[in-house]
């Protein structure tokens, strides 16, 4: 049974597979072809935090797929009415695939642990694979090619930036992390990167300016993710230097974008000028979480 919980999950070739079944099902859906190539699969998704792109994404791709999805909510007592091994037991004798979206990594980790259908994980405090795909795959769209460019990170070493800099790696892209001072991403997953692509060319700073030279494309994300609302005030001064401006996007390499991962924060981690830019490509990066997780879902239920 096949799970997509980190990126570790999947190799470069299986991430090149995905991307050629995305790109057939992008294609053939902007021409109004809609395949049924999941007919009377069922998909569960377990959300413990508030969604808009990763709920709609899924359910909608599935749907275009042939297949059902079931949104269960507090209601259906998950991790509370009984144990997750049980819920987990249960429920996947009833569906195909279960997309987890957990307030702890371990969760989706203990799911995938007793689950006979497969699990993906929808975003972790340490893990958003999915996102992180949809990502290097507009890049791909964008550019033509993915190995040899450059990825600038700015902002908190979060669970996005962890997944990226696993599949930056995976994909031969160099990326670049720039963070405040206490905010790095752990260095034990760096050493894993390391250690699974020892060919991976990450390059850690604390300077704005030194992550974007000679980058394709300039990513943030909120200073205060979910959960994090009770340090708020204290991350808007530590991150005060690591806006993505005029200034900042001006450093990269000529003709780079901007992504993130939305929701923004305008004002704070991106300028309107710079959001609202030709250079951003924040809309199809998004658009495409729906594209990319058609391919996953694919390539989960239908690989031998």
């Amino acid at each position: 049974m096949r799970h997509l919980v980190t990126l570790e999950d999947v190799s470069s070739a299986e991430i090149e597979r995905i991307y050629a079944i995305t790109e057939d099902l992008k294609t053939k859906f902007q021409a109004g072809i809609r395949e049924a190539i999941l007919p009377g699969r069922m998909m569960a998704l377990l959300f413990e935090k508030q969604s808009l792109r990763t709920r709609v994404s899924f359910e909608s791709g599935m749907v275009h797929l042939g297949g059902g999805s079931l949104m269960l909510g507090e209601d259906a007592g998950f991790g509370k009415r009984e144990s997750i091994a049980d819920f987990t037991r249960v429920l996947s004798e009833m569906v195909d695939v279960i997309v987890v979206r957990s307030k702890k990594h371990s969760t989706v980790e203990e799911v995938a642990k007793y689950s006979s259908a497969c699990v993906v994980n929808g975003l972790t405090d340490l893990a958003h694979p999915c996102q992180a795909l949809a990502d290097l795959y507009t890049l791909k769209e964008h550019f033509g090619t993915l190995a040899k460019r450059k990825l600038a990170w700015v902002g908190d070493g979060n669970n996005v930036a962890v997944s990226l800099a696993r599949g930056c790696a995976k994909v031969g892209m160099q990326m670049s992390i720039c963070t405040p001072p206490g905010y790095e991403m752990p260095a034990d997953v760096i050493a894993r990167v390391r250690e699974q692509s020892p060919d991976a060319e990450i390059i850690e700073t604390t300077d704005p300016f030194v992550a974007v030279e000679g980058a394709d494309a300039i990513y943030t994300d909120v200073w205060a993710s979910m959960g994090q609302e009770g340090e708020r005030d204290k991350r808007l001064k530590d991150f005060a230097d690591y806006q993505v401006n005029a200034k900042l996007m001006g450093a990269a390499k000529s003709g780079a974008v901007f992504m993130h991962c939305l929701p923004a924060k305008r004002g704070e981690e991106v300028t309107d000028e710079v959001i609202d830019s030709p250079q951003s490509v924040i809309v199809p990066q998004a658009g495409n979480r729906m594209h990319v997780q058609k391919g996953i879902l694919v390539w989960l239920l239908t690989s031998e």
